[in-house]
Formats: C-alpha cells, structure tokens, sequence
C-alpha cells in the first residue's frame, strides 16, 4: 500500500494494533518491521503487511484538522481523505476549530441519523460522534447511527466529528457538510424531522453524564401539520441549584403562552400539532454536591384519531381512598418498544401519557389518541380501614367494581381491594347468594372473573387462594391486612349475567389464621384444599373449615393422599376432625399417621389442620371432598318401633287384666328400692339425730305382691296377672333441694287397688324424717339408729322403718 498526504489538507493518518490483540501480525516498510505506523501531512509510505489478514490486527485513524478561526471555513460537503487506504476498522476524525461567536452548522444528508445511548451499537457497525469544543472543555453532544431524523446540528464553538466504519464497510462519503457560521448562543440546537408517523428517542448531552453547568440547548421538531406530537420523559435526574432552577420551555406556535415552561417532573406536552421547539436549561450547580442533570425523553408523532375531541366521563368524586390506572396491556413488567406508535391517555387536551393515574374525590374527562382501546386496560386499587372494631364492627362494606370503571370502553385488568385493620381486629368475606368457588385442579373457574385473596399479618404471608362465584364457600375469616384482587379474564366481564356478590366486615379476633364456612349444595362434589397450594400452608398456621350439613342430609368427607406429606422439625402437624353435636368423638391424626378412609358424617363438623414447623423440602399440603346423600331410614329400626309398640299393647292388656283379679285378692304391699336417684323430703330438719348410713336404699316403687310371687304365677299357666302400678322418677330441672316424695293422693290409690291394706296415717310436722320399705330377714332385727319401734312379724309382711326417701319408682 502507498499513502500520499499533501501538506495542505492537514491530515494525519496512523496504523497501530488492535488493544488486547497480540502483535502475531506486523508492518513492513522495506526490510522495517514495525507495530505501528504514523504518516504525517506532506509524507509518503509504502508498506505492507506480514499476515494476510490485516484486520484482525489493526485498526487506523484518519484525523484531519480545520481551522474556521484564522482563515475561511471549508463550506460544503466533507470528504473522505486519503483514497485506497488498506481494509481495517478505521476513524476519520474532523476536529474543526471555530470561534464561539460564530458556531458552526453540520447538514446530515439522507437517511440523516439516529441518537443512541452511549454503548450501545448501530445495525452496520457505522456510526457517529459529536462533541463541542468550548475553550479547553469538551461536551458529547451524542453518538448516532444512520437511518434517524437527525438533519442538522448547531454547535457553540469548535466541533470534533468522528465517523466510525467497519473494515467491511464500502461507505465512500462522510454523509455531512459543514453549512454555515452563525451565533447560536447555547451550547448546541439539535434539528429533528420527522415525515410520518413514528416514534425517536433524543438524551441530553453528556448522557447519561451530567449536562453542563448553567447551559441551555435547544431541540427543533419539524412535524407535518397535519400530525400530532407527544413528548414523553422517560429517564432524568435533576442536579443541586444554588441559583436558578432546572427546566423545560417549549415554544409552540399559536400556543397562547410562548415559552410554555414546565418543570422535568411534570407531565410534557401532548397531541401538539405541528412543529415544535423545547429547551432544556441547566442551573447555578453547587460546588461541593453538584448532582447531575441530564434527561432522556422520547417523542410520539401520529396521525389525529377519529375519536380524539369524544371525552369520558369518570366520576371519583364520592370515592374515597381509591385511584384508577389506565395503561398498555402488560404495563408496567412489559413496556412496548419506544419505537412504536403507542395509545395515549388524555386528561384534557395537552395532557396525555401512555399511563393515565385518576385519583378519588374528583371528577375527570379523559380522551384517547390510540387506533386499537383493545390495548388498553384498566388497574384500580380501594383501600378500606379499620383502627376501632366499635365504629366498624357492624358496617358491611360492598367488594364489587363501580359502575364508572365499567362504563368506559376498556377492558378491566384488576381491581385491588386492600383491607387494613389492627392486630385485635379480623376481616370476614361473605358472599350470601353467590357463595365462593375454590380453583383447585379438579375443580376449576369458568367465570369471567375470579378473586385472589392474600392474608398478611407481621408473622406470616398467607396466599389464601384463587375464588369464583357460584360454589359453597358462604365466608372466610381471616387475620390483619388482607389484599383481594378482582382478574377478569376475556372481554365478558362487563356484560356478565352473573352480579357481584362480595361483602365483607370486620370482626373481632379469631384463634385461627383463616376460617372457612361451607355450605355445599347437596347434589354437588365440593373440593377444598390448603392454603398457599401447591406450596407448603406455613409454619405453626392452623387453618379451620366448618362444613354445614343438611338436617335431613349425610355427608361423606374423604381426603385426595393417605398422608399429610411434611415432616416436622419442631412441634407436631395434627388433623382434626369433629361433628357439631354433644358429645361427639373427636378424631386426630399427627403428621406420622394415615388420614382417615371416607366416612359419613351426620351432623355439621369440623376439619382443622394445624402446621409445625417442616424439615426442608417437606411440605404440608392436603385437600379433601365432601359429597352429600340423602339419609336412610335402617330397616332395623322400624322392625325395633314395631316390636316396642307390640310390647307396649301387651303391657296394657296385662295390667287391664290384672286390676280385674285383684278385686278377688288380698295381697300386701312390698317396698322395694332403687339406688338412683336422691330424694329428700321437704320441710323442716328431721327429728332424728341419725339418717341412712349402712342401708342401700334410695328410690321406692310400690309394686303388687303378685309380683313378689311372680314365679308361683308362672307355674299357674298366667292364670293370676300381676298387676303393675308405676311412679316415675323426677327428670326435670334440679334445685338445692331434690325433689318430693310422692303425694298423698298416690298413697290413696295405692289402698283402693289393695282393698285389706289399712290406710297409714297421714304426716305431721312433727313426723318429716325420712322414711324407706324394706324386706326383713326372718329372726333379725336391723337397727339403723333410730327410734321407732319394729314390727317382728311374718318376713313377707313388710316392715315400716324410717329412713330417706329418694324416690319412687316401678
């Protein structure tokens, strides 16, 4: 290769290695062999290279300095000096020297130039860079790829313009010119035309270092008049001012306020039509903390739509504690690409943004510049509280979507309820005449809409699970602060047939993490399962389900595994499982035992599991089914009723007989005792010092004494039928003192059924201790303390002794 350099074009070019590339490759210049190789203005070189693959090695810079300040300024376009150099990643630099009263102009021809952040790469590995030379300082005005808007820059002082092109690369011109000489007094003014609808992104200069002190730059957007603009800031920080103050002026034509200044936290001009200008002006930064300005912003153009000048009305005046996004569907985890025209939400209309935030308590009309609505959706968040369960205790607060989100022509994404409350007071979800529907596998969601719920207290975050309407879930309670989110699914949420029937409230403190009441329907298969499915329910969580069952209804409650699958470290899991009847058996089952087989369950119960604490990699997971059947009436027991009410007719038959025979017999009466029941006699304390110690006498029947003889009567063929009178022992509600003997009129019949038996006296006051029958045996006298005289006569004559009286019975 032979490189020629006329002294006149100031050119210096200089070939070196690759950094980091090891010298395996070299320049020879005669019998020379060098690493580099500088050619200054006005020299010649020849030389060739030892590899054949001279690229790989090499890269060379082409620097060519002008000066505009003490001679005239090379107008016109810039060439690319000296031709038939070797094939290697090379720079051209222009390092123009200019006065900073008079700047210079660069004129970009087509397809003019793209602006992209620093490190990143241009498509054909060709790209440029500017930067200002303003006494001894040098500003990065940008680096940009071909293919943009970009038709012009204006630059304060000197410029040092650098063409990058890739070894590969047949570019022959520079792509610019250097146009004029005129004060621009600011640090650089940055034209950009855009023919169409499309979408660029311009940063600051320095970016993302900080802009330069107390300067000011202009960007010119020439815009069709028949388009519409939008800027966006999407990335700025702002630096420390001691004097002035950071900001943005637009000047807009026909615009009734030329400059419109608006600060960089501000939402930025929308739907402008025609062209436009906007500064950025810096400040008076603080010596010892200077921070940093520097901004990133990007600029909408689009055709006007159709529907631009028809407003909505959303009304958020009577909501309190509420606000309503509405966004780009995937926002904010997934944000379309800034090159893409995108839908605007507006506000008024200067006012619009790719994300429009309403907030309660006021009343707005809001308009949209986007071709498709179906992109956008809606996010709404309500906050309900309660810090003294004595003024919310009894207020039932309706979850349902307002009819000023329905109504707009967007599709509703979510809405987040969230439930705050103290330590002491717990939330209840009720749906009355939906009831909740738990999505587990075997039973999932086909609604338009559905409800997760998540429980979080100081110790645990609880994810309840996902719910829909239409199933057996009457309410849950549940501790402290509690997010309900509404995801609908498809576009049939807002013609849904199906009403919004979520209420809740809030009530005092429960023992359990989360209560469930289920009230299934009697002909359907309900499935319930753990919270936090399909993940471990945490560490020492109980959780409750109370299941209703029907009166005339038997459930049969069964579990999906034979096991609870967790392991405990610490503390032991248990199930536990019990009816809600007196007296009913409870079943429990720990952690290292099988979970019961099906069964039947005929009253309303109870399943709670309660967790310990896991050994890694076990978790406690469990759901369960429950089915309804309607109860049997057992063949058995009819068979029992009939055969009791057969016993109960011969009993009748017997004793009709038996008071027929005893008009022709004599018998006396025998006492017999039962030990059941306590019986006092009421009134004054008794007269005698000393009761029933040693006997086992307590209740008294007064039977026939056919029944003493009831066997002779047997041997008779049941010619004789003994005839049965009965007294019935006290049931009722028991006082201090037990119940009273039997009356006097009792002790009438009992000698009108006798005949021969002499009536006994009837008691004083003086006569109030208590009395028994008893049987004597023949030649023994028991003396039980008291002193009352003992008949001795036949033992199948009965004996009078006093004593207590419990009670009488058959």
């Amino acid at each position: 290769f032979t490189i020629s350099l006329h002294k006149v074009d100031n050119t210096t070019v200089m070939i070196k290695l690759r950094p980091g590339v090891p010298p395996s490759c070299r320049i020879r210049i005669k019998n020379v062999f060098k690493s580099d190789l500088k050619i200054k203005p006005g020299e010649n070189a020849t030389f060739a290279f030892t590899c054949s693959t001279p690229e790989k090695y090499f890269i060379m810079e082409i620097q060519k300095n002008i000066d505009c300040v003490s001679g005239p300024c090379p107008f016109g376009d810039v060439h690319l000096y000296p031709p038939g150099l070797p094939r290697l990643n090379r720079t051209y630099i222009w390092d123009v020297k200019a006065s900073t009263k008079a700047g210079l102009e660069l004129k970009f021809s087509t397809p003019w130039l793209r602006q992209i952040e620093p490190g990143q790469t241009c498509p054909d590995s060709i790209s440029y860079n500017i930067s200002s030379c303003i006494d001894e300082a040098t500003v990065s005005i940008g680096t940009f790829c071909r293919n943009g808007s970009v038709s012009r820059v204006k630059l304060l002082g000197g410029v040092v313009m650098s063409l990058h092109l890739p070894w590969h690369s047949l570019l022959t011109t520079s792509g610019f010119n250097i146009a004029n000489r005129a004060s621009i007094k600011r640090l650089c003014i940055i034209e950009s035309t855009l023919k169409g609808e499309s979408s660029i992104t311009l940063m600051s200069p320095n970016y993302p270092l900080g802009f330069p002190e107390d300067e000011l730059m202009t960007w010119q957007f020439v815009i069709p008049s028949n388009m519409r603009a939008s800027v966006f800031f999407h990335n700025y920080s702002l630096s420390n001012c001691e004097r002035k103050e950071e900001r943005v002026e637009y000047y807009i034509p026909g615009s009734p306020s030329n400059p419109e200044v608006f600060k960089l936290s501000d939402s930025q001009p929308a739907n402008i039509a025609g062209s436009f200008n906007m500064s950025l002006q810096g400040c008076d930064q603080d010596a010892q903390n200077p921070g940093i300005l520097r901004l990133l912003f990007q600029v909408v153009v689009q055709p006007p739509q159709v529907d631009e000048n028809v407003t909505h009305l959303v009304d958020l005046s009577k909501e309190k504690n509420m606000t309503v996004t509405i966004h780009l569907e995937g926002w904010p985890s997934q944000v379309p690409p800034m090159s893409e025209p995108i839908c605007l939400i507006c506000k008024d209309p200067r006012t619009c943004d790719r994300v429009l935030t309403l907030a309660s308590g006021a009343v707005y009309r809001i308009s949209f510049l986007c071709k498709d609505l179906s992109r956008l959706r809606i996010t709404a968040e309500k906050g309900i509280g309660c810090m003294d369960i004595r003024w919310c205790q009894r207020k039932i607060y309706s979850l349902s979507v307002p009819k000023v989100i329905t109504r707009l022509p967007i599709r509703l994404h979510k809405f987040i309820w969230k439930l705050l409350a103290t330590d002491l007071i717990n939330v209840e979800i009720m749906s009355p005449s939906l009831k909740l529907q738990q999505h587990v596998p075997e039973q999932r969601c086909n609604t338009s809409y559905s409800y997760s719920i998540f429980s979080a207290t100081p110790e645990t975050e609880l994810n309840v699970g996902v719910f829909c309407p239409g199933g057996s879930i009457e309410k849950i309670q549940m501790r402290n602060n509690i997010t309900i989110s509404l995801k609908t699914f498809g576009k049939g949420f807002i013609n849904e047939s199906i009403p919004q029937d979520l209420k809740m409230s809030f009530v005092p403190h429960i023992k359990d993490e989360c209560t469930f009441t289920v009230s299934p329907n009697p002909k359907a298969k309900v499935y319930l399962q753990t919270p936090n499915w399909p993940y471990s329910l945490p560490p020492y969580v109980s959780i409750s389900w109370f299941i209703v069952v029907p009166s005339k209804q038997t459930a049969r409650l069964g579990f999906s595994k034979d096991r609870m699958g967790v392991a405990c470290e610490t503390g032991r899991a248990y199930l536990n499982i019990k009816e809600e009847t007196l007296g009913a058996e409870e079943t429990v089952r720990r952690e290292d035992e099988l979970l019961p087989q099906p069964r039947n369950m005929h009253h309303s119960f109870w399943v709670n599991i309660s967790n310990c604490k896991p050994v890694d990699r076990t978790q406690l997971t469990l759901q369960f089914w429950v089915t309804f059947a309607d109860k049997q009436i057992d063949l058995g027991i009819i068979l029992a009723v009939v055969a009791g009410a057969g016993v109960l007719t011969a009993i009748g038959l017997t004793v009709c007989c038996v008071k027929k025979k005893k008009k022709k017999t004599q018998n006396p009466m025998v006492g017999v005792y039962n030990a059941n029941v306590n019986t006092q006699m009421p009134g004054k304390k008794g007269l005698f010092g000393k009761g029933r110690q040693n006997n086992e006498s307590h209740v008294y029947a007064v039977i026939d004494d056919a029944v003493v003889y009831g066997h002779l009567l047997k041997e008779s063929n049941g010619s004789v039928a003994p005839e049965v009178d009965v007294y019935r022992p006290f049931d009722g509600p028991m006082g201090s003192l037990p119940p009273s003997p039997p009356p006097f009129s009792f002790r009438k019949d009992i000698k009108r059924s006798s005949n021969t038996e002499e009536e006994p006296p009837p008691l004083t006051d003086t006569d109030q201790d208590t009395y028994t029958f008893a049987h004597q045996q023949s030649g023994q006298s028991k003396d039980n303390g008291d002193a009352n005289e003992k008949d001795k006569g036949d033992t199948s004559v009965p004996l009078l002794e006093n004593k207590e009286q419990d009670g009488l019975v058959e």
